[in-house]
């Protein structure tokens, strides 16, 4: 019995990004974006490992090794909107947040449930790993193009930051290409208390 399904819900790939390797967060617009088994082709997130941050610090030291499932961060235009108006800005450019996929028609797409995936007609499927937090980087980015938004990001994206994901089926993702997202066949964790 399969252990993903299915679901009604389909994205419209509406950017595609790479962020170069070198210091800093910004992302190059581009017509599509190839994935292998590494995560996207010649882009600075990609790798099978990568060393451990702050976000799982709890678990490992940071810098140790550990596998890559942040190979790709894929946000939704609709919470793109949404911060850019939360910080008084016509609109949020992805370059400034190192995106790698805008993608556009799944509602609440920050907390779809992490294990879901992304199936492109073509076959290429990413894994969502888990909610994206905001973190001061997208902040220096849109900074240096905006002076005095920058401090106005991480608290506009709470909450809307989309998701990280990790290659599991390679191929190419391409400007207007049709998702599906696929959810774990689970019910909701319910944890008994005492």
């Amino acid at each position: 019995m399969p252990a993903l399904k299915p679901t009604e819900h389909f994205a419209t790939v509406t950017w595609v990004g790479v962020v170069p390797d070198g210091d800093g967060l910004r992302a190059r617009k581009s017509p599509s974006l190839d994935l292998d088994w590494d995560g996207p082709v010649g882009e600075k997130h990609g790798g099978r490992t990568r060393p451990s941050c702050s976000r799982v610090t709890s678990q490992h030291a940071r810098g140790t090794e550990i596998a890559n499932v942040r190979q790709l961060s894929v946000l939704s235009q609709e919470e793109l909107d949404a911060i850019a108006a939360d910080m008084g800005l016509e609109a949020i450019l992805p370059e400034w947040l190192g995106i790698s996929l805008v993608i556009e028609g799944i509602a609440d797409f920050s907390f779809v449930p992490p294990s879901s995936r992304l199936q492109a007609e073509n076959g290429t499927t990413l894994v969502i790993d888990m909610n994206n937090r905001p973190c001061i980087f997208p902040g220096k980015e849109i900074e240096a193009d905006m002076p005095g938004y920058g401090p106005k990001f991480k608290p506009a994206a709470a909450n809307r930051r989309g998701v990280t994901a990790w290659v599991e089926r390679p191929g190419t993702l391409t400007l207007g290409d049709r998702l599906r997202l696929h959810i774990p066949d689970q019910r909701a964790w319910a944890p008994q208390t005492s």
